[in-house]
């Protein structure tokens, strides 16, 4: 049965109910709600099976605490429809209603129609910007379909890893698998490439334990990158929230991209491995005063939106993309927890990624620990129980704002980032140069996950989410081969991307074929990596960086849908691959770290918790944390996490091996990153002195 042979008279909308928003079908008919509360009108508009043609427009007939909201009976799953708010066109004051445009419902589960773009969906005449288009955009624009929202989960359910034991990845699905040989090919590139069990494998061999997901929310690409033939492939451009992004599934056997995507949580599930989600809920893809009209602005821009006091036809910009979403209004708050909830509970994911987080806490006053958005967050049944991690900073006032989530909250930790790049790539980039890297102190401060900044605020160690390399700028090979970004395709001029990047080519600017520079490339990336794995905090690794991943030196590959981006497994270093799955397994064994904080005090044995050593076995104090010419230092873990003996961390940043003292007793090496592989050679059992090669890192346990 098709969605309009159950109502082939078009029965009147009876009243229905203000809740829940969005369109939602109750076995007999469905109710839909729409919130504005300073439309004036909203009519429903029904389109035939192609989504083309418009069949029907019906006046919602009940508005209700600024909820417009009507009830069909006899309509099915597999409606078509789409919105129109009758109100003034007012852009001074805020308003930019335009009936001649048909609008998204914000709570839609699934599109209809591919996204092109045209003058018709700009709501004001783009020659004449301070009057209304008046052509009506219905055949061109994307609508949604009712859905009945069934699916077999079997005996799935949330896996609730502690956060000593998550080591988080980072990936685009489509990136992951487009190119691996091992997934068939209908499936590369997809949610159900994701799940193949090539995929699973490999993650598994990793020890990862939870995927981090770059956007899946559909979103459309800036007109901008459409006229240089380019995309939004990494998709931080929301248009609708409770989405899935069709052009992520392969709709293999019918099946649909929301139940391609629950059936990949369910056999990541299996594995082991909770999903985890980068969600943008700082803005969205209608853009600034010059940008479209698809759903938000033209339901009630001036509810949706923070706009400038001075003039309200100008956006307040947290986020650097146009506008920014006013989670102050008590509907918009509800629409991101809404959202939040059905990805929980109807998707079964693990957590969420929040790009750039401030914007959710941002009250009159500015960023707000306390604001409404994380008590909501606090003291919700669902939302509660689940991970969630904060990009923390934006663009606004006061918008960096690392260490100052609520507790609970994990942080990606810029401070660990630049210390350690400081610390291991610098050093190597200006051996000779006393102020080039990191102090010993501010590398022991992040590797014991930032005390500085989080112990303070009664945080747990857990929550600095420690990392080097993440999405958004070079790889960690391209980070140890290239001085400078190399951007030229991404149509800016090679302009675009951070400047900043504390990076060293290690002699030759790319590739090279030079056994020397090929060595020293090595050791860094082994050296960054076992930090990050080994540090206090939570380890997160970029797809891509354990198998060698290149970008050609592009760190901005936002719009790049391409070669670029994929991860090319027949290209992969298969010793750095076994380097960190060496590495995840000792931090798996012996966690050096606990998760909790260390005081440095003995105990009544004389064991201290932690203790840190200079290279002739003395005491680090004083001056010598800040010594910018020392670049080695030991750690005496008295009380690790897991390990049932005491561990020793030595550290050598500089350009040549140095000799350590032991401490009294007899130590084991477990890892020595100067080996591609990793496997401990350096030290001799029971002798008191050990030779730690140049750019390395070794732990040794006790025996």
């Amino acid at each position: 049965m098709d969605a309009l042979t159950s109502v082939p008279t078009l029965l009147p909308l009876q009243i229905g109910h203000p809740w829940p928003l969005g369109a939602h079908w109750d076995g007999q008919g469905i109710n839909f709600a729409v919130f504005s509360a300073n439309a004036q009108a909203m009519d429903l508009c029904l389109f035939d099976d192609s989504g083309c043609r418009e069949v029907a427009r019906l006046r919602l007939p009940a508005h209700s605490s600024d909820v417009w909201h009507g009830y069909l009976p006899g309509a099915q799953p597999g409606l078509i429809y789409g919105l129109r708010a009758h109100g003034p066109w007012q852009p001074e004051c805020g308003h930019r209603f335009n009936a001649a445009k048909l609008l998204l419902d914000p709570y839609a589960r699934e599109l209809v129609g591919s996204f092109d773009w045209h003058d018709a969906h700009f709501g004001f005449d783009r020659q004449d910007p301070a009057q209304p288009d008046t052509r009506d955009n219905a055949a061109l624009a994307l609508k949604a379909r009712v859905v009945r929202d069934a699916f077999d989960w079997g005996d799935d359910r949330a896996l609730h890893t502690p956060l000593a034991s998550t080591l988080l990845y980072e990936m685009h699905v489509k990136g992951f698998s487009k190119l691996n040989p091992m997934v068939p090919e209908p499936l590369r590139g997809t949610f159900a490439g994701l799940a193949h069990e090539s995929s699973i494998a490999h993650l598994q061999r990793l020890g990862i334990t939870a995927v981090s997901i770059l956007p899946v929310h559909f979103a459309i690409s800036e007109e901008r990158l459409v006229k240089l033939g380019l995309r939004n492939y990494w998709s931080y451009n929301t248009l609708a929230f409770f989405c899935i992004n069709p052009a992520l599934a392969s709709h293999t056997g019918g099946q649909s991209a929301r139940d391609e995507f629950r059936a990949m949580v369910r056999s990541l599930h299996k594995a082991g491995i909770e999903v985890l989600l980068d969600v943008v809920y700082n803005h969205t893809a209608e853009s600034d005063e010059t940008g479209p009209t698809l759903s938000f602005r033209g339901l009630d821009n001036a509810s949706y939106y923070r706009l400038q006091p001075e003039s309200r036809i100008q956006y307040e910009n947290h986020s650097g993309c146009g506008n920014t979403l006013d989670i102050r209004h008590p509907r918009v708050l509800q629409l991101v927890m809404d959202s939040l909830r059905y990805w929980v509970d109807e998707m079964h994911v693990d957590g969420f990624r929040f790009d750039l987080a401030p914007v959710l806490g941002r009250d009159d006053h500015g960023f707000n620990r306390d604001g409404a958005f994380f008590t909501a967050v606090a003291q919700d049944p669902v939302l509660s129980r689940v991970k969630m991690i904060a990009e923390p900073w934006d663009l606004g006032p006061g918008g960096y704002q690392t260490r100052g989530f609520p507790r609970g909250w994990l942080e990606w930790n810029d401070r660990f980032r630049d210390v350690m790049r400081r610390f291991w790539i610098q050093s190597a980039a200006a051996p000779d140069d006393a102020g080039a890297a990191s102090a010993r102190g501010d590398f022991a401060l992040r590797l014991c996950a930032s005390s500085d900044l989080y112990q303070t605020r009664q945080r747990t160690p857990a929550e600095s989410v420690n990392y080097v390399v993440s999405h958004d700028g070079f790889t960690l090979r391209d980070l140890v081969s290239y001085n400078q970004p190399h951007n030229q395709a991404n149509g800016e001029d090679n302009r675009d991307g951070h400047q900043h990047n504390l990076s060293h080519n290690c002699g030759v600017e790319g590739p090279s074929d030079s056994p020397e520079v090929l060595a020293l490339r090595g050791r860094l990336q082994r050296a960054l990596l076992a930090t990050t794995l080994l540090a206090q905090g939570t380890p997160m690794l970029c797809a891509g960086d354990e198998l060698g991943r290149t970008q050609g030196g592009n760190n901005n590959p936002y719009c790049q849908d391409s070669a670029t981006t994929w991860t090319d497994w027949s290209a992969t270093d298969g010793e750095l691959t076994a380097f960190t799955e060496h590495v995840i397994a000792l931090r798996r064994s012996t966690l050096p770290f606990a998760n909790h904080w260390y005081h440095g005090v003995a105990d009544s044995h004389g064991l201290r918790d932690i203790a840190w050593l200079n290279r002739d076995g003395s005491a680090l104090q004083g001056d010598a944390w800040h010594d910018p010419t020392q670049r080695t230092l030991g750690c005496l873990i008295g009380k690790p996490g897991r390990s049932k003996v005491p561990l020793l961390l030595l550290v050598n940043a500089s350009h040549r091996a140095q000799t350590f003292k032991l401490p009294h007793g007899v130590w084991q090496a477990v890892l020595d990153t100067s080996h591609p592989r990793g496997l401990a050679h350096g030290c001799s059992l029971g002798e008191p002195a050990c030779l730690v090669p140049a750019h390395s890192l070794l732990l040794l346990q006790a025996v």
